[in-house]
């Protein structure tokens, strides 16, 4: 984790090591044991604020369920745009300074790319990044990386195809920093024309040494994989509609592409999904999207935990 004023902040997934993965991911399988045991009290007394200025479900209530399962307190907004005081044009800076003084540890999702780094360079206490703009989403790929080692038995030696708005898809970002700790990993982006894997994505993939192709053919690869790695078509980050339609309902997983994928391959989706797998592959043992969002809670149970300990 970044260390900025002595203090432990979760700012883009570049950060991480491979050993500092493999500690988190040794303390996200004890967090499970705690959230079987009913939870405990570990941080009672300490407060965290979610600061949300843009929608989120699984991300913003994972992160205060796991808050409360260490006896711990929330405090926040759903939708900091319009319910805090930046609607009166108050700066993120000046927020953030005030929010330090009412709590230990500030959760924070944001339209902007960059704005997780702006609160940190000013904030008294730990900042976790949950999202910013269209550019990183690092808890989101620590919970992915989890449950590719948990589905996969290892990271190292895999082939994972990153499927859909490859441009604006934040999470396949993040992941692909993630990814790059590891040896023999192999990664099929796949994306509409208009929505590649961005440039620096690649060249920071170059730098490591990782193995990538792109392509629009999912067919093509989908039966030699380990993991398929869906995302959504995100229409609000199109610069047009026209846009969006160049890019929409191209990539569907379906029972048909299942039959196509190897038996002891996984399914991922960060979610929501928008129509991009069919419901009837729930019931297939190799959608692992659910416990995947399952995994969200003891990642970050892991990293409040950390950033706490850390203060």
């Amino acid at each position: 984790m970044a260390v900025q004023d002595k203090l432990y902040h979760v700012l883009g997934a570049k950060q991480f090591s491979r050993s500092e993965l493999e500690e988190l991911f040794a303390a996200s399988r004890t967090m499970e044991d705690v959230v079987r045991a009913g939870g405990d009290r570990r941080h009672a007394g300490r407060i965290m604020t979610t600061l949300f200025f843009e929608a989120s479900t699984r991300t913003r209530l994972s992160f205060e369920s796991a808050m409360n399962r260490l006896g711990g307190s929330v405090i926040g907004t759903e939708n900091a745009a319009q319910f805090s005081s930046a609607i009166k044009g108050e700066t993120l800076e000046d927020t953030i300074r005030i929010i330090t003084g009412y709590s230990d540890l500030i959760v924070m999702r944001h339209t902007e790319i960059g704005a997780a780094k702006r609160a940190a360079a000013v904030s008294g206490v730990p900042v976790l990044n949950a999202g910013d703009g269209a550019g990183e989403h690092p808890t989101q790929a620590l919970l992915d990386a989890y449950t590719i080692q948990k589905e996969c038995g290892s990271l190292d030696g895999l082939s994972i195809a990153m499927v859909g708005d490859l441009t604006y898809g934040r999470t396949v970002h993040s992941l692909s920093y993630i990814l790059a700790n590891f040896k023999d990993v192999t990664i099929y982006y796949i994306s509409p024309e208009n929505v590649p894997i961005p440039p620096s994505v690649k060249h920071y993939m170059d730098d490591k040494g990782v193995r990538y192709e792109e392509t629009t053919d999912l067919n093509a690869v989908a039966g030699s994989v380990d993991v398929l790695y869906q995302t959504r078509i995100q229409k609000e980050r199109f610069p047009s509609p026209e846009e969006y339609d160049k890019a929409a309902g191209q990539y569907i997983v379906d029972a048909e592409l299942m039959s196509r994928m190897r038996r002891d391959a996984i399914v991922l989706h960060p979610l929501p999904r928008a129509g991009e797998i069919a419901e009837e592959v729930d019931a297939d043992p190799r959608a692992a999207y659910f416990r995947q969002a399952q995994n969200g809670l003891y990642i970050r149970m892991a990293l409040i935990d950390r950033a706490l300990q850390a203060e």
